[in-house]
């Protein structure tokens, strides 16, 4: 289950996340590769901007615990994260790339992932992908550890963009949800976004000729407790 925005919705976390994330700033940073990141944080709503992509730490769930994220570019990061081993989404770091374009303008939207994810906790590597109006999200899950779960009523089983998804659809209130769930993990590969966007616009009707915004890449981690490691050693999102 995603919210409207991962970065402007209504939050509220307990006062002890001052802390947690103070000791994160410690923790956290050590995780970083032997080379010196250009970029870290661990405040809470911490991001820059490298190479054309965004980066956002974006701890918005409560009951979270201490996070920090580090890049060496938009395409090449890292998350250190100690979220408790609780219910409920703590956060979703991902670097952002913006395509501002309906839908039936685009030829392509493609994007390629290496991510190094650790065997135990709660999460999901994801592509969040949104309309400009936020009335639409789109989620790809590319693979996934612990209890963890879409929002919504399966749909049965695509092949779609080079891979094989179960089909989600849903709605939290703000948004429709249709998540798309690779039927087996993945770690690299390449998604050719714009024929899942097409399937859900022209073969099921679900939603117009809406402007994709954003497309994000990351880690939408429910527990991590102990402190684990998510890297993204290679991403590239492109199209036009």
């Amino acid at each position: 289950m995603a919210p409207r925005t991962r970065t402007t919705r209504t939050r509220t976390l307990t006062a002890l996340l001052a802390p947690a994330l103070a000791l994160g700033a410690t923790v956290g940073l050590a995780s970083a590769p032997a080379q010196a990141a250009v970029w870290n944080s661990c405040d809470q709503w911490g991001n820059t901007t490298l190479n054309g992509y965004t980066l956002y730490n974006n701890i918005w769930g409560s009951g979270a615990g201490s996070q920090c994220v580090w890049a060496n570019s938009g395409t090449s990061w890292g998350v250190w994260a100690d979220h408790p081993n609780t219910g409920g989404i703590k956060s979703y770091p991902n670097a952002k790339k913006v395509i501002n374009k309906p839908i039936s303008s685009l030829t392509s939207l493609t994007s390629s992932y290496a991510v190094t994810v650790p065997s135990s906790g709660a999460y999901n590597t994801s592509y969040d992908i949104w309309d400009t109006d936020y009335d639409y999200e789109i989620m790809l899950w590319v693979n996934d550890n612990g209890a963890v779960g879409p929002l919504g009523t399966s749909q049965g089983t695509v092949g779609l963009g080079g891979h094989t998804w179960n089909v989600y659809k849903g709605d939290n209130g703000a948004n429709e949800v249709f998540s798309f769930l690779r039927t087996s993990d993945s770690d690299s590969g390449t998604v050719n976004i714009l024929p899942i966007l097409k399937w859900i616009k022209d073969t099921k009707g679900w939603m117009g000729d809406e402007t994709i915004g954003d497309v994000q890449f990351g880690y939408e981690i429910t527990s991590s407790a102990g402190g684990l490691d998510f890297r993204t050693d290679h991403l590239t999102v492109s199209g036009g």
